[in-house]
């Protein structure tokens, strides 16, 4: 069995906390270390509390997750390296779950499907947990995931499909709307969006890769 791939980017050091000025003001008397903020890859030892974020994110708004636990357990199995964690103080608060694949647009079979050594990302989620929402750190992860991704080799662009409301966040994010998407769930309907990531050898010159 092959070890998961190691992956050294500077996109998945950690970095220390900023205390705000008032909190600061207060504490010059004493010393005190702050808890450090952390991006890594997921692993398998953390796909319950994944699951956990993902079950409460989705089930209140669309009545599905878009991965099973055993979908979790898999992809983290087979490919961690194109996943990641925001953890603070040990506590997962935020992550992204990729996949590879190999053809132009998604179907129904890159929902549940990992393709080795292929140019494209399928991003299959990207969730907050409920006490950390409404803070931007949604899009901080979805940035850091996208530079971290131009330091892999091989990959060309990412995939996902969002549902309409959602369009304009992965927008501003960089992605590209290619249209509607083959996929659905139930009732729901998402169109497919697209991020390029090659062309960026001054990025990757510039970022530590």
């Amino acid at each position: 069995m092959m070890a998961p791939q190691v992956v050294s980017s500077p996109f998945l050091k950690p970095f220390f906390l900023k205390t705000p000025l008032s909190v600061a003001s207060s504490r010059r008397q004493r010393r005190h270390t702050l808890p450090a903020s952390e991006f890594r890859n997921l692993t398998p030892q953390d796909a319950i509390s994944v699951f956990e974020i993902e079950r409460e994110a989705f089930i209140s708004v669309s009545g599905e997750c878009p991965l099973t636990l055993d979908e979790v357990l898999s992809f983290l199995g087979q490919c961690p390296e194109l996943s990641m964690g925001w953890f603070e103080e040990g506590q997962l608060v935020a992550f992204i779950i990729g996949s590879g694949w190999d053809k132009e647009k998604l179907e129904r079979e890159a929902m549940t499907t990992h393709v080795p050594d292929s140019p494209t990302v399928h991003i299959h989620v990207l969730s907050v947990h409920r006490h950390c929402r409404q803070q931007g750190k949604g899009s901080i992860l979805l940035w850091r995931y996208l530079q971290y991704l131009r330091c892999l080799p091989g990959l060309r662009r990412a995939l996902l499909v969002c549902e309409e409301f959602l369009v304009p966040f992965y927008q501003k994010a960089g992605f590209k709307e290619k249209g509607p998407s083959a996929i659905t769930v139930a009732a729901l309907t998402f169109t497919e969006m697209e991020y390029q990531l090659g062309g960026l050898a001054y990025a990757r010159r510039n970022s530590g890769c």
